[in-house]
């Protein structure tokens, strides 16, 4: 099953714990500032997303949205 994963990039407060909770190795870490000036999350291989949302569960900021196709 294929998933589809969307992170707010503004909301973002880099913490890292969608990284550290992906088992696929979907998301780093921006080299860029956001608006707040964090470093925020974005998916790197968005293909290998399985839709299983463990990153949104962990992300206190509730800046990431997961949807299985």
């Amino acid at each position: 099953m294929k998933g589809k994963i969307v992170i707010a990039r503004e909301r973002c407060k880099g913490c890292k714990y969608c990284v550290l909770s992906c088992p696929e190795g979907v998301i780093i870490i921006e080299s860029e500032f956001n608006a707040s000036g964090y470093f925020p999350a974005k998916p790197q291989h968005p293909d290998k997303c399985t839709g299983c949302a463990l990153c949104a569960q962990m992300c206190p900021d509730i800046a990431i949205e997961v949807w299985r196709e």
